[in-house]
C-alpha cells in the first residue's frame, strides 16, 4: 500500500466527472483541496461535501479548487450533487487505482468484521503538485474550516 507524506510529489490521475473528466495535470498552477469519502448520500458524506460547498467561494478566492472523490459511478455523483446542490467537483474513481494511489483504500472494522473501504482523509496539494498537508481519519465537523485556513496559510 501507497503511504503518501507530506513534501511528497502527489500522483497524477485522471477521474471522471458528472461534467468533464478532472486531473491534476489540469489543475496544475492551482492549489488542490483533494478530499476523499467513503460514499454518496450518507450522513457524514453529505456534511463534509456540504460543508465544502458553503466554502466554495473562499476556496476560489484564495485560488484553491476543492475536488471530492469516492468510488461511487459518475451518475451517482450527480444525483448526489443535484439532491444537495453541491457546487465542487466530484470524481469517480470505480477501480480504486487512485484510492490506491494515495494510500485511502484501507481495511476497516465494523462491529467486529473486517472490510476494505475508503479512508476519510484529506490532501492540500500545492501549485507545484507538492503535497503540503494531510489530514487523516478525517473527523467532519469544522474540517472544512480548518483546509480553509491552511490554503489561506500557504
Amino acid at each position: 500500500m501507497t503511504h503518501l507524506n507530506e513534501g511528497d510529489v502527489a500522483p497524477d490521475f485522471t477521474l471522471p466527472t458528472d461534467g468533464e473528466p478532472v486531473s491534476l495535470a489540469a489543475l496544475k498552477g492551482k492549489t488542490v483541496v483533494l478530499y476523499f469519502y467513503p460514499k454518496d448520500d450518507t450522513s457524514g458524506c453529505t456534511v463534509e461535501a456540504q460543508d465544502f460547498t458553503a466554502r466554495q467561494k473562499d476556496f476560489e478566492t484564495a485560488g484553491a479548487v476543492v475536488v471530492g472523490v469516492s468510488k461511487d459511478s459518475v451518475k451517482s455523483h450527480g444525483k448526489f450533487r443535484a439532491k444537495y446542490e453541491l457546487t465542487h467537483t466530484l470524481g469517480s474513481d470505480e477501480t480504486g487505482a487512485m484510492l490506491e494511489s494515495y494510500g485511502v483504500w484501507v481495511e476497516k472494522s465494523m462491529y467486529g468484521r473486517k472490510y476494505m473501504g475508503i479512508s476519510r482523509d484529506t490532501f492540500l496539494i500545492g501549485p507545484d503538485g507538492q503535497i503540503k498537508r494531510i489530514w487523516r481519519k478525517v473527523k467532519v465537523p469544522g474540517h472544512a474550516e480548518e483546509v480553509m485556513k491552511a490554503v489561506k496559510a500557504q
